[in-house]
């Protein structure tokens, strides 16, 4: 008779016994309870495949969205837009190299001489926005020809567009001095000004993008009343 905890003796020639299936269980089972119950995925049933598919879709819907808007949102602009940009890019550049010049002049107006400074750094960062716009449009950043004015059907030398001065005005105004300097830069600034709204204007009514015609009706406000200011402190 065996103690409670005596292991049976069994012969070495005895094999092991095989496993059983549970009840029900069909005999192929048998192979699958020495994978310890090890469940393995197909590829597509895996995680870490399902995020990786819903990245990609998610990656290819937003970069078809990114392209319809791109399309239907054309920054081109017209010829307007454009050639009005190229144009007042250049009026502007005179209006600085004018303002600096009569800066640089003795016994000014203190008045005229903030105006001046108003204009240098004004028409600079404006200068700065056409720059910009005419890159967002693809467009050259300034005129590639001497011809200007062509987008307002009345093209002729850039330099003799409104408002520009002749370089003997300019010669006049650098060897000025005084009254008869204050005198003079407001004549020319006048005429610039003037010449510069008449081209804002017809760019705030044809030009075909919406921040061109924001933009030009920002610059006829500011010339005119720079125009006004001037008139007042020469007065």
């Amino acid at each position: 008779m065996l103690a409670d905890d005596a292991v049976p003796f069994r012969p070495l020639d005895d094999a092991p016994p095989e496993p059983t299936a549970p009840a029900g269980a069909a005999p192929d089972d048998l192979d699958d309870l020495d994978d310890d119950d090890v469940v393995v995925l197909s590829w597509y049933q895996r995680p870490i495949t399902i995020l990786t598919l819903v990245l990609g879709v998610a990656l290819i819907g937003g970069m078809i969205g990114w392209l319809i808007a791109d399309a239907t949102h054309d920054e081109r602009g017209s010829d307007v837009d454009v050639g009005f940009l190229q144009d007042m890019r250049l009026h502007h550049e005179q209006a600085v190299s004018m303002a600096f010049t009569y800066l640089g002049l003795e016994d000014t107006n203190p008045g005229l001489q903030t105006v001046a400074r108003t204009i240098v750094v004004g028409q600079e960062i404006e200068i700065g926005r056409m720059i910009q716009m005419l890159r967002d449009m693809g467009a050259p950043e300034a005129l590639e020809s001497d011809e200007a004015m062509a987008w307002m059907g009345h093209a002729m030398p850039a330099m003799q567009m409104p408002g520009m001065a002749t370089d003997a005005q300019l010669d006049e105004l650098a060897a000025s001095s005084g009254e008869a300097a204050d005198q003079l830069f407001v004549e020319l600034m006048t005429a610039h000004h003037l010449g510069g709204i008449e081209m804002a204007e017809y760019a705030a009514e044809h030009a075909s993008l919406d921040k061109v015609r924001s933009f030009a009706e920002s610059i006829v406000v500011g010339q005119r009343g720079e125009i006004h200011e001037m008139e007042q402190l020469l007065g």
